[in-house]
């Protein structure tokens, strides 16, 4: 196995009573999970947290399987999407609760990623930041099919208007995909209380800083709440050593 490191935190940011985020880290460097959880104070609390879990418990019972890391994550996903709805059906105030989770997983000498709805994974290297994952969002659709502009896409008041999320019925099929990933790279994964307040050229700048991963992690969440903190933020930083 490559060597890594990792960090990550989490903060209710400057709004929110309640921080309806979850992250998790694996000791061994194996995976790494986002969810962001949406649905009123209790049923998105509830929504990402059982996302969480049920991602994590799944790889770690299935890890040293014969199962494709492709078809693993998918098979993850697909249990949080059921853990959830099964909640739902049990406790009815909470019908309407769901999360997004984006997943990062080093398998087999691979790399995969997995992500649904708005939390996003980016990929730090030779200080050029880029953006992995493709919001699930109406918004970007609608920049992708060129009917807005990316100036309105930042202001627009669907831009949180989710059409892809953990806790559907109708879920068939979640976005899995190879990662490339080198020695001297970063990973960031990211619920959207980071990418709503801070820009991508910003989070560049913090991650070339040279600090400690900590004091990045710290930086990162800082700077979103010095651009109103209107979210809860979570980061989760990995680098490739």
């Amino acid at each position: 196995m490559k060597n890594r490191r990792s960090t990550g935190l989490t903060d209710p940011g400057l709004i929110r009573s309640v921080n309806q985020d979850s992250y998790y880290i694996d000791p061994e460097g194996r995976f790494f999970i986002v969810a962001d959880g949406m649905g009123g104070h209790a049923g998105g609390q509830e929504a990402s947290q059982i996302a969480t879990k049920r991602i994590q418990t799944h790889l770690e019972d299935h890890w040293d399987s014969d199962t494709p890391s492709e078809e693993l994550l998918q098979e993850a996903l697909q249990q949080a999407n059921k853990g959830i709805l099964e909640d739902q059906s049990d406790h009815p105030e909470r019908a309407d609760m769901g999360t997004t989770a984006v997943v990062v997983a080093f398998r087999k000498d691979e790399s995969w990623y997995a992500h649904i709805g708005d939390s996003r994974l980016y990929l730090f290297r030779d200080s050029q930041l880029r953006q992995i994952t493709e919001d699930h969002t109406w918004v970007a659709r609608a920049l992708k099919m060129g009917d807005i502009k990316p100036d309105q896409a930042k202001v627009h008041p669907w831009r949180h208007v989710l059409f892809q999320c953990l806790g559907r019925k109708d879920l068939r099929q979640v976005d899995v995909y190879p990662l490339e990933v080198q020695t001297g790279d970063w990973l960031l994964l990211c619920s959207d209380g980071l990418t709503e307040e801070v820009s991508d050229d910003l989070i560049a700048e913090i991650l070339n800083s040279k600090k400690s991963d900590k004091d990045i992690a710290k930086q990162l969440i800082k700077s979103a709440k010095e651009g109103g903190g209107s979210d809860n933020i979570t980061v989760i930083l990995v680098a490739q050593e």
